[in-house]
């Protein structure tokens, strides 16, 4: 075989082998969870966040890479295996409060890539920013706490703080990341005796917190029933009081209509209403009306009495009319 026809073969070997790298570099593939930015001789060119099968320029003039969209845990102060075996860095979680006490603080930060030209370019180790950033924080705002907010009740609080001043240090560090979330794991004392002490403190805390909210909630139902039993004698008063007008204005109705028949014939109605006056004082007497003489007797009983049939006691009162 001559050395030009070897040359030729050679030659287009060569060729196969960069159309076949060519074929195979110039397309690629972004998931739905994905983004990619496509770099041109070493400078970002455009950044792909739809997904789907994608053309560029073959390697070496274009490249592509590939970024997650999905949320990422930073887990600070310590380290979880997947065999859920955990591992303590003591070193990195020791920190000073405000009144010179020390505490062991680790947390998870929960972040994402927003902006992948940056987050490649503008910083050659993202997350190990993220990490010192994430310790300047939480040693910031622990430091300016006191042991007691730190164990107790400040923790939310400290959780919002240490979450504002992170975001605003990522944002200075323009690093192509955004900070979702900050939550504290742990915050202890490294001492065990003195954890103990202050786990005692804090169980009481939380036992006099709730026998306050009982206290309250006896106090709130006692108010309640005491309402309920103030509106139902105000209700029952506002009932008497129409009750008594109500029968007030009857009575006046009532003397009203005595009065003009009094007016028509005076002492008709005086003898009536001493009559009727009798029988509501004494019901069960036997009343008679006599002579004022005192002769012979004209009486008229009023009532029949228990011997005496409606009969007879007509005939005696037509009897001593006659009389």
């Amino acid at each position: 075989m001559s050395v030009k026809k070897t040359l030729l073969i050679t030659g287009m070997s060569v060729l196969a082998i960069i159309a076949l790298l060519a074929v195979f570099t110039s397309w690629y593939t972004v998931d739905e969870s994905e983004q990619a930015v496509v770099i041109t001789f070493g400078s970002a060119d455009e950044t792909i966040t739809d997904s789907g099968l994608h053309f560029k320029l073959p390697w070496p003039i274009q490249k592509v890479e590939v970024l997650s969209k999905e949320t990422y845990s930073l887990q600070f102060g310590y380290k979880q295996t997947d065999e859920g075996v955990v591992e303590t860095f003591d070193s990195e979680t020791k920190m000073i409060t405000g009144d010179e006490n020390i505490v062991l603080t680790d947390l998870i930060v929960q972040w994402k890539i927003t902006d992948p030209e940056k987050y490649l370019f503008n910083a050659e180790n993202p997350k190990k920013i993220l990490h010192n950033a994430t310790s300047s924080a939480i040693r910031s705002i622990i430091g300016s706490s006191t042991i007691d907010e730190a164990l107790t009740d400040g923790k939310a609080e400290i959780e919002a703080s240490t979450r504002d001043l992170l975001v605003n240090l990522i944002e200075k560090y323009d690093i192509g990341i955004s900070i979702l979330g900050v939550k504290l794991q742990d915050v202890e004392l490294p001492n065990a005796e003195v954890r103990a002490a202050f786990t005692a403190v804090t169980d009481a805390r939380e036992t006099k917190n709730t026998k306050t909210n009982e206290a309250k909630k006896y106090e709130n139902q006692k108010l309640s029933e005491a309402q309920g039993e103030k509106d139902a004698i105000i209700s029952r008063a506002e009932g008497e009081k129409v009750a008594r007008i109500q029968q007030a204005e009857g009575e006046v109705a009532v003397f009203k209509k005595l009065y003009e028949q009094y007016a028509g014939n005076k002492e008709i109605t005086r003898q009536r209403l001493i009559v009727e006056t009798l029988e509501a004082v004494l019901p069960n007497a036997q009343i008679y009306i006599m002579n004022d003489e005192g002769e012979t007797l004209k009486y008229l009983p009023l009532q029949p009495t228990a011997s005496s049939s409606p009969k007879q006691t007509e005939e005696s009162t037509e009897g001593g009319d006659k009389q």
